[in-house]
This record gives C-alpha cells, sequence and structure tokens, in this order.
C-alpha cells in the first residue's frame, strides 16, 4: 500500500495509522506499544482510568516503545481536565478527544506542546477546531464503535471535511481491512484511526470471550443503543443491549458521578467493565459496525503487514 504522510504538529509517524482509544480498560499500555512500535501511533484510553492508573499507563508505554503514544479521554467524564493534565505531566505525545467539545483542551495542548486531535463529526466543527489550533482532526462516521457523533457513515462525510479544512485530516468508522484504509486514502484523507480491528488482536488485554465475540459476529449481530452517556453507540447484541433497548436494564448500584451528563438508566462504565471480563449476561461490547470482516485474531505485526504489503486491485 502507498501511505500518505501524515503529519501530526512536529510527530511524523512512518505509517498513518492511529490506533482509536478505547475505553474501559481495552486500549492499554500493551496495544499502544504494540501499535507504536509498528510505526502507527498507539493510544492509551483514559477515561475510566484513575489519575494514577493512567500515569501508569503511560510511563509502561514509554518503556516499552520509542514510537509515538497518545492518549484519548472523553469530555463527557467528569475528570476530563485533571485527565488531560495527567497525560500531559506524565509526557504524553498527543491527545484525542471525542464524545463531546472542550475549547479549554486547546490552550493546554498549546501551552504544553502537544498536539491535539479533536473527533468530529462535521464541516462546522472542523473548521472551528483547526481556528482553535488543532494539530489535526480525526473525522468519525455513525458506523464507528464506542459513542457516536452523527448517525452518517464516515464515508458520507470524511470528503466534506477534507475539502473544508487545510490541517490533516483522519478518517475513523470503517476502517477494518486494507480495501477500507485505501477507499479513505483514494477519498484524499491523510491517515486513519482503527479500533475494532485491534480490538481482535493478541496484544488487548481483554477477556478471550470478547475476542471471540467479534471473530463470530455477523453484521446483524451489531445493534445502536443510547448509552446512559446521552449519546449512541454501537454494540454487539447481547442480553444487556436487550435490555437497554426494551428500557429495562438495572439502573445503577453505585454511582460514582463519572459523567458530567448521564441518564442514569444504566451504568454504561460498570457495563464496559464487565464487557471487558467477559460477562455475556451483563456486559455491553462496543463495536464498529464492520466488526464482521474480521475473522482471526491477530498480533499487531500480522495486522500491519496486511496493511503494508496490501496492493490494490
Amino acid at each position: 500500500m502507498n501511505f500518505p504522510k501524515l503529519k501530526i504538529g512536529n510527530l511524523t509517524p512512518k505509517f498513518p495509522i492511529i490506533q482509536g482509544g478505547m475505553a474501559i480498560r481495552v486500549s492499554m499500555a500493551k496495544l499502544a506499544a504494540a501499535v507504536a512500535n509498528e510505526g502507527g501511533v498507539g493510544v492509551i484510553a483514559g477515561t475510566g482510568l484513575k489519575l494514577e492508573e493512567l500515569a501508569n499507563e503511560i510511563k509502561k508505554a514509554k518503556e516499552m516503545t520509542k514510537g509515538i503514544i497518545g492518549v484519548n479521554i472523553m469530555f463527557a467524564a467528569t475528570d476530563f481536565v485533571e485527565l488531560v493534565k495527567t497525560s500531559i505531566e506524565s509526557g504524553i505525545d498527543l491527545i484525542i478527544s471525542g464524545a463531546g467539545f472542550s475549547r479549554d483542551v486547546f490552550a493546554m495542548a498549546k501551552e504544553a506542546k502537544i498536539p491535539f486531535l479533536p473527533i468530529v463529526s462535521s464541516v462546522k466543527l472542523a473548521k472551528i477546531s483547526e481556528r482553535l489550533g488543532a494539530s489535526a482532526i480525526i473525522v468519525e462516521g455513525g458506523n464507528a464503535g464506542g459513542h457516536l457523533g452523527t448517525d452518517k457513515d464516515s464515508w458520507d462525510i470524511v470528503k466534506d471535511i477534507k475539502e473544508a479544512v487545510k490541517i490533516p485530516v483522519i478518517g475513523a468508522g470503517g476502517v477494518v481491512t486494507p480495501e477500507d484504509a485505501q477507499r479513505m486514502f483514494d477519498l484524499g484523507l491523510d491517515g486513519v484511526q482503527m479500533g475494532t480491528r485491534f480490538v481482535a488482536s493478541k496484544e488487548v488485554e481483554i477477556s478471550d470471550v470478547f475476542k471471540e465475540l467479534y471473530i463470530k459476529s455477523k453484521k446483524e449481530d451489531v445493534v445502536e443503543i443510547m448509552s446512559s452517556a446521552g449519546l449512541p453507540a454501537n454494540a454487539i447484541k447481547t442480553k444487556f443491549t436487550n435490555l437497554v433497548l426494551a428500557g429495562k436494564a438495572p439502573k445503577p448500584e453505585n454511582c460514582t458521578n463519572c459523567l458530567k451528563h448521564c441518564s442514569r438508566k444504566f451504568c454504561i462504565k460498570d457495563a464496559l467493565n464487565r464487557g471487558h471480563d467477559g460477562d455475556l449476561e451483563r456486559g455491553v461490547f462496543f463495536t464498529g459496525k464492520d466488526v464482521w470482516k474480521i475473522h482471526d485474531i491477530l498480533s499487531v505485526k500480522e495486522i500491519f503487514q496486511q496493511f503494508i504489503n496490501y496492493k490494490a486491485q
């Protein structure tokens, strides 16, 4: 594959592949370091971690690689600012944020001389981000995993946003195979962000049950639920997602006010933690809509080799 050159501030990864920051405790040091070692941008998901835990994960990743390590923190998290500050103090290379929009973090990143990449889903927010000093932007469609900002697929929005700004644009949502990445590059994108493909990797420290769900899933196994965070999300159909869709999910037992705004209809943090541990009865397993394209669990190196060796037909 002929990759475009992606420059993010003063950082230039060997390959324009950013690993998605998947909370809770999916995108951690081991995965991020493995991606960075292959020449991509490894990302630790800070949402749902305690400050000390995040600092330790960044330190651990930095000890395992000399590559680029970023952090992804949801703006919707109550401790968003504290997590950003901890990341900066821990020597993170770049900051990514979605699930809301923060003007303050632009100034924080600029002062620390760290590139900031907001996740956006509209031309309007892309232009605002460029004006506020974003080093690049990640455009995420409704076919991505996790919390979503639009019901339009990435393919329907990336080209307009790319044409509206001068800073690098990275496409997210629907990028699982080398063919998907090539499609993004053919649309003029400067890079891609992949989350779903990396969940089914050997380096991800989650239950084997979680990984097996991914490689066995079909198109019809992905449903859209409304998260208690107030945003829609794609997840693999389970007993718990059926309860959420029916409005019968159990209410939170021990609310810690982890989100700035929460419906409190159920606890998404607890559900994701249970999914991380492979609880098919009470867990939520976020995924991109194209998870059905994954048929095997590979090492991060093997995944990169598939993309590097790909030749368009």
